[in-house]
């Protein structure tokens, strides 16, 4: 309730800077019609099971858990359902999209509806806990069971719901004295993505390659008609995740008309003081979640911008849409005071930096605000445009110099954030990323830091990317390399056929919304590892 308040407040304090509509209706609609342009176009395959399975319960197997094989699929289409009651099928990888059944009559003549039962699943134990009554803090209708009532055979039953899953339970719930078969099942994969356009060197490690491969796997079900964050939960475009997806689609498919569309989405749905909002939808209509405004995500949305100049050199669309880049700056400026200090304590706006309890975001705050205005200043000078912030240097140097003498503690050598002084990795990977501390000073910080008991660490893909990121910026390559393999190479030795939304090797339950079935497991923020393999071979394919 505490955060539904603050994002309340946060919405009525932007819109209160100015009354009128700074993009102005015209422009909006310009901006929908241009993202509706640069819509892509879906891709289909159709997918059948590939084995009948088992849940084994097993203690050493990820949240205890594992599948095996008991028959082919054919096994299923002559067999009387009434006989069997339930099956559980895997369709051998991830996938989103549509699923279709057919019923056959065996004996006698249908005298009543069937009723069955589809229980979609991305990891075995999704359909090997018990989700009733719910523990979760998200909704229950995000999990995947839907009950499917067949009153005339003989036609194909497509649920009109779309999933993402690789195993799939089926439940006989209610029958009568007639037998019956599901003859046949196949299923309508979707993606956006196309093929890759990248190749890694023939010398790269076997287990280099599974962990780009899995990447790939995840960017690929992510992109559909937006980057959704993930297919199965949220199934939204968000800012934080669209930022890393692009990265990797650069060194993937390179579907840059994606990346454009999804910038015009969160410009023509802006507050009206200007400010993107951290999430959007397509349907009925493009609209936004209004009373989501997250300012790290708003501040990203201008490197974003950055990448995707670089990557086109489309001038056009970035003249076009730096009236938002300001604002964007100009929210955050809003709330740093003469001193030079991000003023987290009376800011009302999200501030998201990670999915781990008790995370202190003052001085992330404070060197993604740097990072923001180096970027934006960046966007600036490519554009001709360095004029219009010609005070951003001086204001990137206020902000350098307040964040080492206040949240770095020369001493120990680490950044340290908010009145706990608290010790965190991602304290640590903001001020590097944003200059205030050098290379050396840097390698410093994260070696102490991760070698120090108590530390706060990253609790998802997502803040481990940065810190990943960090890694290499402050030359520390051996420790990139192994970091990158043990912790998205850990998920993969788990069996993950994507990357999950949360993980934390020491703890597979980990959950953002205490109960973890409703986690995401192919969720967007986790495809970097394909950014930093083929952005750095000389690193990570050796």
């Amino acid at each position: 309730m505490k955060k539904i308040l603050s994002l309340v407040l946060c919405v009525m304090a932007i819109s209160a800077v100015r009354a009128d509509d700074v993009y102005k209706k015209d422009v909006r609609a310009r901006w929908l019609e241009i993202a509706e342009a640069s819509k892509p176009e879906l891709h289909y395959e159709t997918v059948r099971p590939a084995a009948i399975v088992k849940a084994v319960q097993d203690a050493a197997a990820y949240q205890g858990w594992r599948y095996e094989k008991t028959g082919e699929p054919e096994a299923l289409y002559s067999a009387n359902f009434n006989a069997q009651r339930e099956v559980t099928l895997d369709f051998g990888r991830h996938l989103v999209g549509y699923f279709t059944f057919h019923v056959k009559e065996l004996t006698n003549c249908q005298d009543a509806p069937i009723r069955l039962k589809f229980t979609f699943g991305e990891v075995p134990a999704e359909l090997n806990v018990p989700l009733d009554p719910w523990k979760a803090g998200l909704n229950r209708a995000w999990m995947q069971d839907e009950v499917v009532t067949v009153t005339n055979v003989g036609q194909p039953i497509t649920i009109p719901r779309r999933v993402a899953f690789r195993y799939l339970k089926i439940e006989l719930m209610g029958h009568s004295s007639w037998d019956f078969a599901l003859d046949d099942m196949w299923f309508k994969a979707q993606s956006s993505a196309g093929k890759v356009q990248t190749q890694l060197q023939p010398s790269c490690p076997d287990i280099v390659k599974r962990i780009n491969e899995v990447g790939v796997a995840t960017l690929h079900e992510c992109m559909q008609t937006v980057y959704e964050d993930g297919p199965k939960r949220d199934r939204r475009l968000w800012v934080g995740d669209m930022y890393l997806e692009s990265l990797a689609n650069r060194y993937s498919f390179r579907n840059n008309l994606m990346t454009k569309r999804c910038l015009y989405l969160f410009a023509a749905l802006a507050t009206e003081g200007g400010v993107v909002i951290s999430n959007c939808f397509e349907e009925p209509k493009p609209h936004a979640q209004d009373i989501s405004v997250c300012l790290t995500y708003s501040l990203l949305w201008n490197s974003s911008l950055l990448e995707y100049l670089i990557d086109t050199d489309d001038r056009t669309t970035a003249n076009d849409l730096w009236p938002v880049a300001l604002k964007q700056v100009e929210a955050a400026l809003a709330f740093v005071g003469e001193d030079g200090l991000f003023d987290r304590e009376h800011c009302p706006l999200w501030l998201f930096f990670d999915w781990r309890d008790g995370l202190d975001v003052t001085t992330p705050m404070q060197g993604a605000t740097i990072f923001a205005l180096q970027q934006t200043y960046e966007l600036a000078r490519r554009l001709g445009r360095e004029s219009e912030v010609a005070d951003y240097p001086k204001l990137i140097k206020r902000m350098t110099a307040a964040a080492r003498k206040h949240c770095f503690d020369a001493k120990r050598g680490v950044a340290l954030s908010g009145p706990s002084r608290q010790l965190s990795i991602l304290g640590q990977t903001w001020l590097i990323k944003s200059g205030v501390l050098t290379k050396k000073e840097g390698a410093r910080a994260l070696r102490t830091a991760l070698s120090t008991e108590g530390c706060v660490m990253p609790g998802t893909p997502y803040g481990t990317h940065y810190l990943i990121d960090a890694m290499m910026l402050c030359d520390m390559q051996e420790e990139a390399h192994d970091y990158l393999i043990e912790y998205w190479g850990g998920m993969v030795r788990k069996g993950a056929d994507t990357y999950w939304e949360a993980y934390d090797p020491k703890d597979d339950f980990i959950c953002p919304y205490g109960y973890h079935p409703v986690n995401s497991s192919c969720h967007a923020w986790g495809c970097t590892p394909v950014y930093f393999i083929h952005r750095f071979p000389e690193v990570f394919q050796r």
